[in-house]
C-alpha cells in the first residue's frame, strides 16, 4: 500500500476568502495536527515581525504534522522564513513559482531562462537549510510542456523532494488530468525518485474526482482544505480514501473518526467574523484548560508554560513572573493556566500609565443596546468616547476603541471572583494582541465592568509603552 499524504491549505486561503484572528491562526493548526494530516501549510512572510511570530508559535505547538511555509524568490527571504520555521519538529520550505508564460512575465517578471536559474538558486538555498523542500509549479496545466519538464528537472536536480503541479483554473477533467500526469512521468523519469503532489481548483466541481484520478496515475500528495473554498475538500477526499483506498492500492493517515467534530470547529472559526457592535474577535471556542503547574516545577518549566500561553517575555519579565509564581505556589497546590495568565498580567512588564481612567458611565437593559460613556487622561489631555454595544463590557471596550482610534485583537477575556459575599471582588484578565505579540492586563473591583476596563487599560499601557520604545 502506498501512503497518500494530505497537505492542508486552509491557512493559505485566509485573507483571500475569509479572515482569521491571530489566535485562530494558532488554533486551526493544532486541530489539524490532532486530525493527523500529513502537512499543514501556512501563509508566507509578508510582515516580518508579525508573520515570523505566527510561524514560530505554530511550529512550537504542532507535534506530528509537517509544517510547510513558502519562501520568496530571494535568498534573503529563505533565511527569514527558515529562522521563523526552524524550531518545528518537521519543517518544510516551499518554492512557489508560475510555469505558464503569461504568469511568469506578469506576476514574476521573468523570462523562461531566468526563471530556471531562479528555481535552481532558491531550491538550492532551501536545501541548505532542510532536506524537506517542495517545488510548486503553479498553473502547470496551462504551461508549455517543454518548459514545465525542464523546470521540474531543475528543481529535482537542485534537491527538491516533493514536486507539486497545480491546475489553477480548474478547467481540466479527471481523465485529462490522468493523461497529463502520465506525460510528466514519461518525460521526467526523475519524478520516480521524489513525491509527486497535485493541487486542483474546484471551478467545475471536479476537484475531488481529479484528485482520485491523480492518485491512480501516481500522485502521492494531495493539497486539500478543511474549510473548502474552490479547492479539493479535506473531509471528502479523506473519506473517499478510507472507503476506496484498497481498490486504489493506497492508504491515508487522516483520522476520519474525529473528522466531523474537528471540521465543524474549523468551519466555525472560518465562518465567523468580528461584529461591528462588539470588540470581541469571534472564532476560537471550547478551549480546554489542560495545563497545571505545582511548586515542584522549575523556572524553565514555568516559562515554557508561559510561552505556550502565547507570551514573549524578556529575561527581566520572565524573572518577575517566576518570583511571583514561587510566592503563589508556596501556598497553593496546583496553578492552572488561567491563574498563570493572572500572574503574567500582574508581574510582567509593569510600565508607567500612558492612559489613566477618569470616569465611566454604563447604561444597560434587556430592551435596548448598552451604552458606555468614558473619559481617559493622556499627558494632561482629557479624551472622551461614547459607544453602543451588545452588553456593558462590549460597550465599554468599544468606547475605549473610539478614544484610541484603533482596534486591538482581544485574544482572551477572563472573569473570576476572588472574594465571597455581597461585596465580592471580581478579577478580570484581558489579553490584547498588537503586531502579533500578546499583552495582558489585570483589574480588580467590586464592579465587574470596572475591573474589565482597568484590565483593558493595563494591557493597553503595556502596548503603548513597548511600541514607543521600538
Amino acid at each position: 500500500m502506498n501512503q497518500i499524504r494530505i497537505s492542508d491549505i486552509t491557512m493559505k486561503q485566509s485573507g483571500k476568502d475569509f479572515s482569521l484572528s491571530f489566535k485562530e491562526k494558532l488554533e486551526i493548526p493544532k486541530l489539524l495536527d490532532k486530525l493527523d494530516v500529513s502537512v499543514i501549510e501556512l501563509e508566507g512572510i509578508e510582515q516580518p515581525k508579525i508573520d515570523s511570530l505566527r510561524i514560530k508559535s505554530v511550529a512550537s505547538t504542532v507535534k506530528n504534522s509537517i509544517v510547510a511555509v513558502p519562501v520568496g524568490l530571494t535568498v534573503e527571504s529563505v533565511d527569514i522564513t527558515w529562522n521563523a520555521l526552524k524550531e518545528a519538529k518537521h519543517p518544510r520550505l516551499q518554492v512557489f513559482t508560475s510555469v505558464s508564460p503569461v504568469q511568469m512575465e506578469y506576476l514574476f517578471h521573468k523570462k523562461p531562462a531566468a526563471m530556471l536559474k531562479t528555481i535552481e538558486e532558491i531550491v538550492t538555498a532551501c536545501c541548505d537549510k532542510t532536506s524537506d523542500v517542495e517545488f510548486i509549479a503553479d498553473d502547470a496545466t496551462r504551461s508549455d510542456s517543454t518548459f514545465l519538464y525542464e523546470a521540474i528537472k531543475t528543481a529535482i536536480a537542485s534537491g527538491a523532494k516533493t514536486i507539486t503541479v497545480c491546475d489553477a483554473t480548474g478547467a481540466i477533467l479527471p481523465d485529462e488530468f490522468g493523461v497529463f500526469l502520465d506525460a510528466l512521468y514519461e518525460n521526467v523519469p526523475e519524478l520516480n525518485d521524489v513525491v509527486l503532489g497535485i493541487s486542483c481548483s474546484n471551478e467545475l466541481a471536479m476537484a475531488d474526482a481529479c484528485a482520485i484520478a491523480a492518485i491512480k496515475h501516481g500522485a502521492r500528495e494531495i493539497k486539500a482544505a478543511a474549510y473548502q473554498i474552490n479547492q479539493i475538500s479535506l473531509p471528502h477526499i479523506s473519506r473517499l480514501l478510507a472507503m476506496k483506498g484498497d481498490s486504489c492500492g493506497v492508504t491515508c493517515s487522516v483520522r476520519t473518526v474525529e473528522m466531523n467534530r474537528i471540521i465543524k470547529q474549523i468551519e466555525w472559526m472560518c465562518q465567523t467574523s468580528r461584529s461591528k457592535n462588539s470588540p470581541f474577535d469571534n472564532g476560537v471556542q471550547d478551549v480546554v484548560d489542560e495545563m497545571s503547574l505545582t511548586s515542584m516545577d522549575n523556572m524553565t518549566t514555568v516559562l515554557k508554560a508561559v510561552e505556550k500561553l502565547g507570551y514573549d517575555l524578556s529575561e527581566e519579565d520572565g524573572a518577575q513572573v517566576w518570583n511571583a509564581f514561587q510566592k503563589i505556589a508556596a501556598r497553593k497546590d496546583v496553578i492552572s493556566s488561567k491563574e498563570l495568565d493572572t500572574i503574567v498580567a500582574s508581574a510582567a512588564m509593569q510600565v508607567p500609565a500612558t492612559y489613566v481612567l477618569n470616569t465611566y458611565s454604563i447604561t444597560a437593559s434587556n430592551t435596548a443596546a448598552s451604552m458606555a460613556h468614558m473619559t481617559l487622561e493622556k499627558n494632561g489631555q482629557t479624551l472622551e468616547g461614547v459607544a453602543l454595544g451588545d452588553g456593558p463590557v462590549d460597550a465599554a471596550f468599544l468606547a475605549l476603541e473610539n478614544i484610541l482610534g484603533c482596534h486591538y485583537e482581544l485574544d482572551d477575556f477572563q472573569i473570576r471572583s476572588v472574594t465571597e459575599g455581597r461585596e465580592a471582588m471580581g478579577e478580570t484578565v484581558v489579553k490584547l494582541r498588537s503586531n502579533g505579540k500578546l499583552y495582558s492586563g489585570r483589574g480588580i473591583s467590586t464592579d465587574i465592568v470596572g475591573s474589565s476596563i482597568q484590565a483593558y487599560i493595563s494591557a493597553l499601557n503595556k502596548i503603548v509603552y513597548e511600541e514607543a520604545e521600538v
